[in-house]
């Protein structure tokens, strides 16, 4: 398998307070809501008193993460694999590697897969209303 930059995050480590996680033994999941997308949790809401969190996001060939909004968040995706699009109210980005994006808090927003599917390290920022 190529080492590439997302397979190094999806094997690498979590350092901070002291310690050490080995993230590839972290699960991908199944994102609940979304047919042919999972996830891969890397810093979770406990670990930074609920401000941040931060994901490996994969999407499959031609499926999507339907639009829906984070109303207690904003989000920075960086695509690191796979091509597709991220629509918002500004219009449409094109995703490709290198590219990030800022989604506003309360941003109705759909990522869509290209036809080699998408990779996304996506970060969530807490934002106290």
């Amino acid at each position: 398998m190529e080492k590439d930059l997302f397979h190094q995050f999806d094997n690498g480590v979590l350092a901070g307070a002291g310690q050490e996680i080995n993230l590839g033994l972290g699960a991908w999941n199944k994102h609940k809501d979304f047919t042919g997308v999972s996830l891969k949790n890397l810093v979770t809401a406990d670990q930074t008193s609920g401000l941040f969190t931060c994901h490996l996001v994969r999407i499959e060939p031609h499926r999507k993460i339907g639009l829906h909004a984070h109303p207690g968040s904003i989000e920075l995706h960086e695509v690191v694999r796979g091509r597709g699009t991220c629509l918002m109210s500004q219009g449409e980005v094109h995703y490709a590697p290198g590219v990030m994006a800022v989604i506003a808090r309360n941003e109705l927003h759909e990522v869509r897969a290209g036809e080699e599917g998408l990779c996304l390290f996506a970060k969530f920022i807490i934002v106290q209303a």
